[in-house]
Formats: structure tokens, sequence, C-alpha cells
């Protein structure tokens, strides 16, 4: 089956009940059950576990090669299992601070990661040099990191559009961390504009990526691995907001949430870790933010089962949860917790283990 120019992909020979799982995906987000909660089986951030070896004679010439980039990931998913909501997708990549290398800069490459060199260093002499360009070097490498997945996913897999951070992260990448904590403190004036500027574009690129891959018949997904076949999907983030106050976030950061969700059809608000949580009531108070990751961190804001009273107040305001759990922690969960509006994330070994939970997970979500 040739996907690209189809209208909509409604097979993959690698996933053959995928029409059935999009669907449990949907009913999630719009709050109901079908025969079973939803369930990916992986964890968040697994993908960063190891690095993988390459034939380029730099890390950077490593993640700029389309060909190589796609081939890899081809490799990587051959006669692997995608049971229950996992999906083969493929996210062009170069990193988490794209979007702020789109106005400029430089970034450095490491195996797993990439890390943006601040360039705001003196407001009256740096903010010109913050120049969006869809010319811009990383912006033309990720359309064609894009293009090159779509020649080659034929059946066998979804693209997504790439990671983007606009907003408080993305001025966080532009400033450097302590300097934009100092600026909230004694020069917010500056710091709007920077935040204004961090989220100018945003809705101009993410149509850019979505039309491209929505012309190729491809769902919209992204990093999270949620394919979202009729609508527009983001997930909505602002880690750097774990380091400023509930005021501060309303006045800075909800503007820029409610202008990144407004075109959106599904948004799932990315929650890193309980100071991202301190912002709940904000981030709740913007109705397309249907859903919510919880991303409960590690050491000791593990394991899950102590954030139980956060789940169940996300639960009560009618929004949808993806939880990140551990498959020692889940009976335990299912026994304390209702299956309302959860998707779970799960780690696993085999495909007995995957099965032996869905008929788990099956009969839980059946309980009222």
């Amino acid at each position: 089956m040739n996907l690209k120019g189809a209208l909509e992909i409604t097979e993959l020979s690698t996933k053959p009940d995928y029409l059935k799982c999009v669907d449990r995906v949907e009913a999630w987000f719009q709050g109901e059950i079908l025969d079973r909660n939803p369930i990916r089986f992986h964890r968040h951030n697994a993908e960063y576990d190891s690095s993988h070896a390459s034939p380029h004679s730099t890390i950077r010439d490593c993640w700029f090669d389309a060909e190589y980039q796609a081939d890899d990931f081809l490799r990587s998913i051959s006669g692997m299992r995608f049971n229950a909501e996992t999906f083969p997708i493929y996210m062009p990549n170069v990193g988490p601070n794209a979007y702020a290398a789109f106005h400029g800069g430089e970034m450095t490459f490491e195996e797993t990661t990439s890390w943006y060199h601040e360039i705001v260093h003196n407001y009256d002499t740096d903010l010109s040099k913050i120049q969006f360009s869809n010319e811009n070097f990383f912006y033309k490498k990720l359309m064609e990191l894009t293009e090159v997945g779509l020649q080659k996913c034929g059946d066998k897999f979804l693209v997504g559009y790439p990671d983007l951070h606009p907003g408080l992260d993305c001025a966080l990448a532009w400033r450097g961390t302590n300097n934009l904590c100092t600026d909230l403190m004694i020069d917010r004036e500056n710091a709007q504009k920077l935040f204004s500027l961090a989220t100018e574009h945003f809705l101009d690129v993410y149509d850019d990526f979505h039309n491209l891959l929505s012309a190729a018949g491809m769902p919209s997904c992204t990093w999270m691995n949620l394919p979202i076949p009729k609508g527009r999907m983001h997930v909505p983030s602002a880690d750097f907001s774990f380091m400023i106050s509930p005021d501060d976030y309303i006045e800075f950061g909800l503007p820029i949430l409610q202008e990144e969700v407004k075109t959106m059809t599904h948004n799932i608000f990315h929650v890193d870790g309980l100071g991202v949580a301190n912002h709940i009531e904000a981030i709740l108070s913007v109705p397309e933010v249907q859903c919510i990751q919880w991303v409960q961190g590690m050491a000791e804001d593990y394991p899950i089962l102590q954030h139980l009273d956060f789940i169940r107040y996300v639960q009560s305001r009618n929004r949808g949860i993806i939880v990140d759990l551990s498959k020692e922690d889940l009976d335990e969960y299912m026994e304390k917790m209702s299956s309302k509006n959860t998707f779970l994330w799960i780690a696993t070994e085999s495909e007995e283990e995957e099965f032996a939970i869905m008929k788990k997970v099956e009969k839980w979500s059946r309980k009222k």
C-alpha cells in the first residue's frame, strides 16, 4: 500500500489493529471507554536510554542524514511488536530546542539530545538576533527529514511532526535559566517581549508541518506517539514554569497556552513534575486542554502511587490523564484508582506480559 497521497491511512502492515486502536485513543479524548482503557507499552523517555552507533564521522552528521535516520528507524522497528495503543511513529528530530533555533543561534549535538546556545545576553543589543525564517538551516533540515520519512514509510510506519517548544521554554533557550529568572524579578517588560517573540510564529510553523503531513495522508501526531486521523494534535508544555509562581504563570504562561491551542482539536498538556503541577488550575482553566500527561519524575518522586490524589483531581475535572506506571505497581494502582479518563503507559519485556496486562485492564475498565 502506497501511503503517500492517500486521503487517510487505514492500515499498517506492522499493526493490523491500527483502526481499532485509533478509536480507543479518540474515545479517551472524548472521556469515553470502548472495550478497555488505552495502553501504550512504553515508558516515558525510554528512547533516550541507549545510543546507536552510526557510520558518520561526527554526531552532527548523523543527526542531519535524513536517509540514514529514516532507514535507522525502519531497522529499529523490524520485528517489533506494537500491541495495544503502541504505534510505529517516526518523528523527525533535531532536539527539543528546534523551535528556538528556527529564529537563529546554534546547537551542540550529543548522541541522544542537543543543546541550544543562548543568544540574548543583553536586551539592548541582542533582541535583534531573534529573526525567524523558514529558510533557517534547522527549519529546512526538519522539512527534509520529514519528506524523506514520508518517502520511506510505505505501509510500515507513520510520520509525525517535530518536537516544538514555543513560549516560555523557547524564551528560556534564548536567554538562559538564571537570566530569565532574574528578568521576572527586575525586568519584566523585556521578559514579556521575549515571550511574545517566542510565540509569534508557532502556529505558522505548526501549519507548515501539519499541511505537509496531512497532504500525505498522515494523522496528526508527534513525540507522544498518539495518532489523530481527523484533527490537529498538540502537546503544549512549559517546563520552565516549575521555577515561577502561580501568579507569574497566569500573567506570562497562560496567554501563551491559550494562543497555542486555539486552532487545535486535540491537546495534551505535558506536566513535567510537581513544580509544573503547581499551575494545574490555570492549565485546566483552558477548555481546549482535554488531557494531561503526568510525569512524576524519579528518585523521591517515584513511584506514582504517592501522586494518586493529583490523578484523582484531574479525573474529577473530567480531563483525560496519561499515567506512566511500572508493571510492578499496576495491580495496586487498579485496586485504588478508577479507570475514568485514564491512558496507561507501561514498560514491558515480552508479549506475554502485554497480553496479560491487556486482560487485567479490560476487567478494570468495566468497573464502575
